[in-house]
């Protein structure tokens, strides 16, 4: 049976930064099979627990692992390891004052001692305390070694060359592997419930790669294979991104609010101001945004069916389905998940503002207003039949859209998608223009026809129309 052994060395100074693990080894199939990696299986399992609900000491027949590092991550890879059922070596300068800071079942001892016998050695230390490890080099040899760092921003865009990649130009005669950096120091230790469970694993040996991959198996997570070590400097920036997904849609609904919102002020606020000489400005807050919210959802919603009936028609003026997209359609289709989300929090706004239109102040002056004139004019009893039924279907035709629109956003969560199956998540999904998406689009269209209709009366709307 392999040895895992996790060395933990403590950095001298400089600031916090997030840092992964490195683990390396060939794991017995019998003692894979003997380590809970189920995601229904406790994170700590019961044996290694003692009376006084602290980690215990661990069988001695469990797989060595070995971290090098103190920080905080070494102590979530050391905590979830001996959850795990492995027993945890933590390789440190100072052991008797990091003892204390890692679980009972790790043994903290120095460096030379904790990679003594484990064959993968999990390295959670900043990129410039990796030279302090040189004088292992001896020791290190034939060993898998897995990078768990991550550099800054500053870092990623001053060094041309991965952590991983310095790492093993250092250390020519181990095998480096770059995993863990993606998951952090909660998630390990609070384990993948409380977040992404892949983690993306990229090396030039495939061995290694299928090392660590049973690794983090038995640890509850789902590898990814990212092929060679040269893909490090990819994997080490995906921490680093915000919504990299979410740039272009969010653009373009700020872009289309922005436009509609544009137009309303102009009709309802300047126009009458301009001509009439009424002052409506206090509809710039609510009246105004509430206005153009819904149009933004529904134009956002179009442009999730309109990639699809593109590509469709693209397929068949070729006669081919087997040509690739162009690149603009191919980015517009990824996209569709995203912009059908902003057009459901479009639409969750909406209603909201909706909600808020009878609190405002203006409206009650316009009711008392409205009472008043109806005092004057001796009409005890005002009702509008047609105007009645024409608000009561507009009203309903909107919670209807509302609703199934909330229908497809909750289906496109991972969670929910995932119990579904193809037919039912293809009548769901506008994957096929059917079903729940074609009455979403349908009910979005007779809510939001009477916005259209009142632009076209609109007699700004007729003139540059006329023009």
């Amino acid at each position: 049976m392999a040895a895992w052994c996790l060395v933990n060395g403590t950095p001298a100074q400089g600031p916090e930064r997030p840092l992964g693990m490195e683990g390396g080894g060939n794991l017995d199939p019998q003692s894979v099979a003997k380590m809970p990696g189920e995601m229904d299986k406790p994170l700590i399992s019961h044996h290694l627990v003692d009376s006084n609900y602290s980690l215990a000491e661990v069988p001695s027949e469990a797989p060595k692992v070995g971290i090098l590092g103190s920080g905080d991550f070494a102590h979530s890879l050391a905590t979830r390891l001996v959850g795990s059922g492995f027993c945890v070596l933590v390789g440190s300068r100072n052991p008797k004052r990091t003892a204390g800071l890692f679980p009972a079942a790790a043994q903290v001892t120095s460096q030379e001692e904790a990679v003594a016998c484990p064959e993968v050695i999990l390295v959670a230390m900043f990129r410039e305390h990796y030279s302090s490890l040189c004088s292992l080099r001896d020791q290190l040899t034939g060993k898998i070694l897995v990078d768990v760092s991550n550099p800054t921003e500053q870092e990623h865009l001053q060094y041309h060359q991965s952590n991983a990649e310095y790492l093993a130009s250092l250390f020519p005669t181990s095998t480096v592997v770059k995993a863990f950096n993606v998951i952090s120091a909660w998630t390990m230790q609070s384990g993948p419930r409380d977040g992404n469970r892949q983690v993306p694993i990229c090396s030039n040996h495939p061995e290694a790669k299928h090392t660590i991959s049973l690794m983090a198996r038995s640890m509850g997570f789902t590898p990814v294979d990212m092929g060679s070590l040269a893909s490090a400097r990819e994997v080490e920036a995906m921490p680093l991104r915000l919504l990299p997904d979410w740039k272009v849609p969010a653009l373009l609904a700020l872009g289309l609010f922005v436009f509609f919102y544009a137009y309303n002020f102009t009709r309802d606020v300047l126009q009458p101001y301009v001509q009439e000489n009424k002052n409506k400005f206090y509809k710039l807050p609510v009246s105004v945004v509430n206005t153009s919210l819904p149009c933004v959802a529904f134009v956002l919603l179009s442009l999730v069916y309109l990639p699809g009936v593109l590509a469709a028609a693209l397929q068949l003026q070729r006669g081919t389905k087997y040509r690739r997209f162009p690149d603009w359609l191919d980015h517009w289709l990824q996209h569709r998940k995203q912009i059908g989300l902003l057009s459901f929090f479009c639409a969750a706004l909406h209603v909201l503002y909706s909600l808020c239109l009878p609190l405002r102040r203006s409206h009650r002056y316009d009711l008392v207003n409205l009472a008043v004139k109806q005092v004057l004019a001796n009409n005890s009893h005002l009702w509008v039949e047609e105007e009645v039924w024409r608000m009561e279907i507009y009203i309903s035709l909107g919670l209807l859209a509302f609703g199934t629109l909330s229908l497809l956003a909750v289906t496109s969560l991972p969670s929910i998608a995932n119990s579904l199956n193809w037919k039912e998540f293809s009548f769901v999904q506008p994957s096929q223009q059917r079903g729940v998406s074609a009455r979403t689009t349908v009910s979005s269209c007779d809510h939001t026809g009477p916005h259209c209709i009142l632009l076209s009366r609109s007699p700004l709307w007729a003139s540059w129309r006329w023009c």
